[in-house]
Order: C-alpha cells, then sequence, then structure tokens
C-alpha cells in the first residue's frame, strides 16, 4: 500500500515540476491549471468574498476550515503574525505531500505559483482563488518541519445551486 502511494506522489512531483530537488534553482514553478481540480487564480473583478488567514508560530492557520461555492472567487487576505516564515499553499492532499517532500531536501526554495503565497515575518499578502467544482481543496504550509506539526486546513466546496 505505502508502494502505491509513494509512485503516485512520486508521479505527481515529476509532472508538477517538484522535482526540481536536483536542480539549483531557487524558485520553482508548478502548472496549477493542471492540478486536478483545486480550482485556478481567481480574477480581482470576480471576487465574491475576502477571508481573512492568520498563520502563526504555533503552526496553526486560523481559520483552519473554510466553507465556500463551486464558482466563488476568494480574495485571501494572509497574515503572518509569527517570526518565522510561512506560507499557504493550496493543493489536494498528495500534491501538498509531494511537494513538502521536496521542500525538505531544497528548504530554501523559493516559490512563484498563483496557488500560494510565501510571508516574511509579519507581512500580510493577498491570494485570489477561483474553487471551481464541489469537493475539499487541501491547504499547507510547507515550510520544512511546519507540514509535519500539522500546519494544515481544508476549504469546503459546496455544489452551486440551481438558479430558477
Amino acid at each position: 500500500m505505502h508502494h502505491r502511494h509513494f509512485f503516485a506522489a512520486l508521479s505527481i512531483a515529476i509532472a508538477g515540476g517538484s522535482a526540481s530537488a536536483q536542480s539549483m534553482q531557487s524558485t520553482h514553478h508548478h502548472d496549477a491549471h493542471a492540478d486536478g481540480g483545486i480550482g485556478q487564480p481567481g480574477i480581482e473583478a470576480n471576487v465574491t468574498r475576502t477571508v481573512k488567514v492568520d498563520m502563526r508560530d504555533n503552526m496553526r492557520f486560523t481559520p483552519d476550515a473554510i466553507r465556500v461555492k463551486a464558482g466563488d472567487t476568494i480574495r485571501f487576505i494572509v497574515t503572518n503574525s509569527g517570526k518565522i516564515r510561512h506560507e499557504m499553499v493550496f493543493g489536494s492532499d498528495a500534491q501538498l505531500k509531494a511537494h513538502y517532500a521536496a521542500m525538505l531536501k531544497n528548504p530554501e526554495m523559493e516559490h512563484a505559483d498563483d496557488n500560494q503565497i510565501t510571508l516574511a515575518p509579519g507581512k500580510s499578502g493577498e491570494l485570489l482563488w477561483q474553487f471551481s467544482q464541489a469537493g475539499t481543496v487541501n491547504f499547507a504550509c510547507l515550510q520544512p518541519g511546519h507540514y509535519d506539526a500539522g500546519m494544515k486546513g481544508s476549504v469546503t466546496v459546496a455544489g452551486t445551486a440551481h438558479k430558477h
């Protein structure tokens, strides 16, 4: 059973570009549009709601459970209230685990993807994301040690109501 999960994570890591562990680049990109149902970058004009998220050194997001509707574009105002760097990365459970494994090998890896935000201590920033289909979209801090310490959360995406 572990082998199947390992190979699934490995193939996702390779397909998503996370296998840059052998690369000397300090920045890497993923194709956030090809990630199977987690959504896509949002457009400012389509924002339906703003959600404030706080990241702290107790390795928790507040809130760590968010509810939206399919089709919603959310403006996340993300604040790092801690004294160390944190990030908020959207992905499936398998994608986050594979990306975290790559981060453990390359702790200084910088990100430049639409599905995440990395913040220095005391800083705030915005992340616009459109949730395209019903289900669960996970998020986590993939800084070394943070994911293992439980710095994770989820967005529950409810189906859209039919309009008459």
